[in-house]
């Protein structure tokens, strides 16, 4: 079945605002996991505009199902990575003026550097994905140096329309055959709402979608355990049309 992560980062980024102790992200991701969230996802930056520290270590003893952390390879936040033991971490590009991650990481360019961190995290027991476009060049790379998962970046194909659309679909679909065909688990998120998931969630490959920003947008007007049952429902039902087609 076809899994879903939900992001808590805009939780605290409401916090953060007002530099209250609520909305806590604590809080919310227990009502994720009991409305049916299979991961808790979140991005602790250099500049901490939303996760903190002490949010990251209370996660770590309140996730049930599984703790997957965002973070650049940089040596301070892998140094806190290497202390709390996430179950996951992805390993993302970051860039302090940017409002939210603009692209995959360059596993090409920093394979040396990258490799080093994979190996370093690897050791503590944590599973590595690295967040990619999705490029052969980026899989192969990412199988290079070591790392069990990809996280495809769908933020080209959100954002696209008409023919562009088809096209960076098209995009992902041809990198989930090859990392797939390369024994390289594989991932995808980054600006999946209710009405574009259903393309990505029919693709056989893909084992869990990371989503965050519209099922907390959404949660303003219905809650945000509706907000889960409903990206559930939209993923579930494209999830059974993939299955079947897997059985023809």
């Amino acid at each position: 079945m076809l899994k879903l992560g939900v992001n808590i980062d805009h939780i605290a980024t409401l916090r953060q605002a007002r530099l209250e102790s609520f909305p806590d992200p604590i809080k919310a991701a227990r009502m994720c996991e009991i409305s049916g969230a299979d991961s808790i996802v979140c991005h602790l930056r250099k500049d901490r505009r939303h996760i903190q520290d002490k949010d990251l270590l209370r996660l770590r003893k309140s996730v049930k199902t599984k703790l997957n952390l965002e973070m650049s390879t940089d040596d301070e936040i892998v140094k806190i990575a290497l202390r709390v033991r996430p179950d996951q971490a992805t390993l993302v590009p970051e860039k302090r003026q940017e409002l939210t991650t603009e692209g995959g990481l360059d596993v090409v360019k920093y394979k040396k550097n990258i490799s080093r961190v994979v190996e370093k995290l690897q050791c503590k027991g944590i599973i590595v994905s690295l967040f990619i476009d999705p490029k052969n060049n980026q899989i192969k790379a990412s199988q290079e140096v070591g790392a069990e998962y990809i996280e495809l970046h769908t933020g080209t194909y959100a954002n696209a329309t008409g023919a562009s659309k088809n096209r960076e679909l098209r995009r992902i679909k041809q990198a989930c055959t090859y990392a797939h065909k390369i024994d390289l688990g594989v991932n995808a998120g980054h600006g999946l709402d209710y009405i574009n998931v259903g393309p990505i969630a029919r693709i056989p490959v893909i084992e869990e979608l990371n989503i965050g920003f519209s099922i907390v947008a959404a949660s303003v007007f219905v809650g945000l355990g509706e907000a889960i049952r409903q990206m559930k429902q939209a993923m579930v039902h494209m999830d059974k049309l993939r299955a079947k087609r897997a059985n023809l």
